[in-house]
Order: C-alpha cells, then structure tokens, then sequence
C-alpha cells in the first residue's frame, strides 16, 4: 500500500509542543501532551497516528487545525510557515485545503437542521461561485463519492434519521465539500460498531486512490492502521516513540510499548497457550516528567539510563526509527 511523497510534503511539523498550565495561572507545573514532534505528509498519502487515550493524538491534530497555538516548533503547509499566514482569509483557505472529521459522529452535526446543512454551508463557504442549483448538485455528487446513495434522500435526512455509519460519513463529506488536499481524521471509526467500521476505512482507501487526498489517521487501533496506513507513527506519553513505514514497524517493532500495542490485538492463529506483552500498569507521568523514558515505568526491559536520559528516535530499519535505550544497544551489540 505504499504510496510516493511528493517532491514538497503537503504538511510538515518540525519540533511541534504543546505545554498546558496545570492549576492556577501562577502555577509553574505544566502538563506536556506533545513534545517535539516531527511529522511528515505527502501528497495521497495516509500516515497514521497510534497511541492509547491521553498519548497526545489529538492534541496533535488541534494544533494542526488551528484549534491551539503551538508552545514551541513550527507547522508548515506546502512549505509555507503557518505562523506567517495570520490574515481570516488566509486561515479559511488553509482550513479548506485541510479539514477535519470528528470523532463523534453523533454531536459534529447539528440536530435541528438536515444532515446536509453542514455540507451545503461548507460548499457556499468554500466554493462560493456556485449557484443554489449547482451546490445541490454538487451535494448530490459529493453523497454519491462517499456511498450515501441516493443522494437526493440523504439531502433530505436529520442526524437521527441516520446511523453513526452514514454521519460519518456526511463529516468525510463536508471535508470533501472543502475541496481538501489533506484530511484530518481524528479517530473517525472508534464510536462506531465493528461492523461499520471497515466501511469507513475502505472509504478513507477510496478517497486516497481516487481523489489523491492525503490522511492523517488518528488512532487508538493499530490493527485498522495496518488496514490503510502507509506511514505509522506511535505516540506514547506526548513522545514518538516509533516510526516508519507501516507493513515494517507491524512486522519488526522495535519499541516495547509497539510490542505491547501489538500484543494486545486478537490473532486467531496464536496457541491458547500464549501471553500478551508485560505490563506492570504505572500510568505515564506527563506533568512536569523531567528527563528519562516515559515508558519506563511500564517497560519488563528498562534499564538504569532509561531514568535519566530522554530517548531520541534512531534509525535502526531503512526509514525505521524508534526511541527506546534498549532497541539501541541492541542494534550496536549486533553491529559489534
């Protein structure tokens, strides 16, 4: 599934940080939810972001919404910082060019008008040369590309009218109403039921092939990022702590919190007889955490520099890179 990054990525963090104050304004205690991350989107291409609940994910994708402000580092779109693009306009655009689909698809649309409210607004609000008629067309035709057919009922249809498969669907629509070029899905598939699920993974695939729209797909469910991802990056306690391409970091995970991620997925052909990963159960410290690996504290293999110096990704696989102390010396005890 392995898709080529275009000459200039489509959007590129370098160094992104979010720090939020804990306690009153004089307090000096800051909870980190991202430190440091480097982030890199081509052009149709999906990169997935996995990690458990409070590992930062979708910290990540309010900053590259514009939803908060960075602590410290820099976005870029296109190449073009977005500190440098502050005028309305200049943010409506680069909220049209990059969209985002909601994890609740019970609370993104509004219940008191029909579910194609939000769509006909985004196509008046983004493409606003279009008639009435032409934006019911283009409705219709954007309903029919995401498999809600026949589009003319769905026009038609309140939020309660539908499932949580097909409002999701109507989110992916109103993103693609924006005439996208990358689409944020921040956890896009967790509150639906299992069954619906892989109707919405097949859809981001199609919209990839089809539309060339890049993807950052946010998630807590390494198995749907082994589904549709090209890129994977872990985060673990507001660090990333794996990267690489997909089919190589699910086949050779370097870091113990992928191992235990991985460990955690059902697979049918393992003996009855097989353990999960340890997992000791210590909560991630991300107030004030100071230097060392925040995984230690869960991690059977930590070692007496895991608690004093911060692990830096490393390149152990041809554009495979972990942080972890142990994967490390690892690699140079082979090399020697």
């Amino acid at each position: 599934m392995a898709a080529t990054i275009k000459q200039q990525p489509i959007l590129q963090t370098v160094g992104l940080t979010r720090h939020f104050r804990v306690g009153s304004l004089l307090s000096r205690r800051y909870l980190h939810a991202v430190d440091d991350v480097n982030l890199t989107i081509g052009g149709g291409q999906v990169v997935a972001l996995v990690g458990e609940s409070g590992s930062g994910k979708s910290t990540i994708a309010r900053l590259l919404a514009l939803i908060y402000r960075p602590t410290a580092g820099e976005i870029f779109f296109k190449g073009q910082r977005l500190s440098e693009r502050r005028s309305r306009r200049d943010v409506l655009e680069y909220h049209g060019r990059v969209p985002m689909v909601f994890q609740d698809p019970y609370s993104s649309l509004n219940p008191v008008y029909p579910a194609s409210h939000a769509l006909m607004r985004a196509l008046k609000l983004h493409q606003p040369e279009l008639s009435h008629p032409a934006r019911r067309r283009a409705a219709e035709e954007i309903l029919a590309s995401v498999g809600l057919t026949p589009p003319a009922t769905f026009l038609t249809k309140y939020p309660h009218e539908l499932s949580g498969g097909q409002r999701q669907r109507i989110g992916f629509a109103v993103a693609l109403a924006c005439s996208p070029e990358l689409i944020l899905a921040d956890e896009p598939v967790s509150m639906l039921d299992v069954s619906v699920r892989i109707g919405i993974l097949n859809l981001m695939a199609e919209l990839r092939r089809l539309k060339s729209v890049s993807i950052l797909y946010i998630t807590h469910d390494i198995a749907s990022a082994r589904y549709v991802a090209d890129q994977l990056l872990v985060m673990y306690a507001g660090h990333v702590v794996e990267s690489g391409p997909a089919e190589d970091v699910l086949a050779h995970p370097k870091h113990p919190y992928t191992q235990l991620l991985l460990s955690a997925v059902p697979d049918p052909r393992a003996p009855l007889t097989s353990m999960p990963a340890a997992d000791v159960g210590e909560p991630p410290r991300v107030v004030d955490p100071g230097e060392g690996c925040r995984f230690r504290w869960r991690c059977p293999y930590a070692i007496d520099v895991c608690s004093t110096d911060t692990p830096r990704l490393r390149e152990l696989r041809p554009s495979h890179t972990a942080a972890c102390h142990v994967a490390t010396s690892d690699m140079e005890t082979a090399r020697a």
